[in-house]
């Protein structure tokens, strides 16, 4: 399957029934085997036979994170436990960890998964792939692991952390390909800068990032920091983990899988379809899991559809890149707000790091009354004189005012100031639950 484009270019019809089939056949284990859907399918007066078309999924219940708490750890199984080979899980950093178990075949269709998808991104068998993603439960650290192992590539399995060392690993055993968070390369290039690291006199040529959502600006700090490309991709635990999506050469959106995932956009608020195009939250069927096939999980994650062909030449529809997270949206003073409109422009500012926070202060359960952005800028930019600041200070608030269309305030911090975090960034900060 990595070997060649076959499956990647497969003509849209035959793509199209190759889904519906699979689609058909998972309906109907996870009816017969799981008492959660059995339940849920009949509240909705859905059978198998409900899937006629890959239009008919629309007629099915949606599964969303609670569902998986409430029947933590194995309840959503569609296998006996003897047949599991894995199990990996969420950070659970509020409450009870998100489990996801694999079959031994599960497994392999991941290992193959990835695989391709770094194939799309540009590794090649060969590469020295430094994987500075969580290992342990994290799906990110096995699961790149076993793909890039399957690709043929050389795996450093030296997790995040203990960045200087990271750095000497890069250099010494010629590290190719860097697969970490977006905002842990920005600490590698921080601390690299630092000890004087030049990447220009490494073998790097390629970055892969993603569990986060992050900028095209941010993209663009990243790759001028290591210089080199640095690609997107997708996944999530419930689904699967890493693997559901990745950007090829153009940058351009990022592959979906669709032989293993079928993928909706739905009104967050409705849950209404949406058509191709048009963003809304990105739901996920997965098409040949074993043991926790999932029906129409909603992610949450705010992107858009793209059906054309792209130029790499692969049929695939491609996913805009994730602008955001809905339960993360901020609602101030009525208007939405993602911490990714934030970022985007800060990064157009002259002076400033890749670095902020967004501290905010509750009103009630859904709604924000203040917004204050800190923003660290660099050493050169940062200034005993007042007026410097201020003056710096109110074109950022001037142009956050403008793009968001509500007032903010901008308090300037000297480097380093804002906390670093070696896995997902902590970017919104509310007041109310210090």
């Amino acid at each position: 399957m990595i070997r060649d484009l076959q499956i990647e270019q497969m003509p849209r019809r035959e793509l199209d029934q190759l889904q519906l089939q699979r689609l058909q056949s998972r309906v109907r284990a996870v009816y017969d085997r799981v008492p959660f859907y059995r339940h849920a399918f009949d509240k909705r007066r859905a059978t198998p036979e409900t899937i006629r078309t890959t239009a008919d999924l629309a007629r099915l219940p949606f599964t969303t994170k609670q569902d998986f708490r409430d029947h933590y750890p194995y309840g959503l199984m569609a296998v006996p436990l003897d047949q599991l080979a894995r199990v990996h899980a969420s950070s659970g950093t509020t409450g009870k960890p998100t489990v996801t178990a694999y079959t031994k075949h599960d497994i392999e269709t991941w290992a193959e998964i990835i695989a391709r998808g770094l194939a799309t991104s540009g590794v090649v068998a060969g590469d020295v792939y430094q994987n500075a993603q969580g290992y342990g439960l994290f799906t990110g650290g096995l699961g790149f692991h076993y793909g890039a192992e399957r690709l043929g590539a050389t795996v450093l399995p030296t997790a995040t952390g203990n960045t200087t060392r990271q750095l000497m690993l890069l250099q010494d055993l010629g590290t190719t390909v860097l697969a970490c968070t977006p905002s842990y390369a920005l600490i590698i290039i921080e601390t690299a800068r630092e000890l004087g690291v030049d990447f220009r006199r490494t073998g790097l040529r390629l970055a892969l990032c993603g569990a986060e959502p992050w900028s095209e600006e941010m993209r663009r700090d990243i790759q001028a920091g290591l210089g080199v490309p640095a690609r997107d991709n997708y996944g999530l635990t419930e689904v699967i983990g890493p693997g559901v999506s990745f950007e090829c050469e153009y940058q351009d959106g990022l592959h979906i899988a669709e032989d293993h995932f079928l993928a909706e956009i739905v009104d967050p608020a409705t849950g209404a379809p949406l058509p191709d195009g048009e963003p809304g939250e990105l739901v996920i069927t997965s098409l040949t899991r074993e043991a926790h096939p999932v029906i129409r999980f909603r992610t949450r994650d705010i992107t858009a559809i793209n059906p054309d062909p792209c130029r790499c030449g692969r049929t695939h529809r491609r996913m805009r890149r994730v602008a955001g997270r809905s339960d993360d949206m901020l609602v101030v003073r009525g208007v939405n707000v993602f911490p990714s409109q934030i970022e985007s422009v800060l990064l157009e500012v002259e002076g400033v790091l890749p670095h902020y926070q967004i501290v905010v202060e509750r009103q009630h359960a859904f709604s924000y009354r203040d917004l204050e952005v800190w923003v660290e800028v660099s050493n050169e930019t940062f200034s005993d004189e007042m007026q410097k600041m201020d003056d710096l200070a109110r074109r950022i608030r001037d142009r956050l005012d403008s793009v968001l269309g509500i007032s903010t305030r901008v308090k300037l911090v000297e480097p380093k100031t804002i906390e670093r975090r070696e896995g997902k960034a902590r970017r919104v900060v509310d007041r109310s639950d210090l």
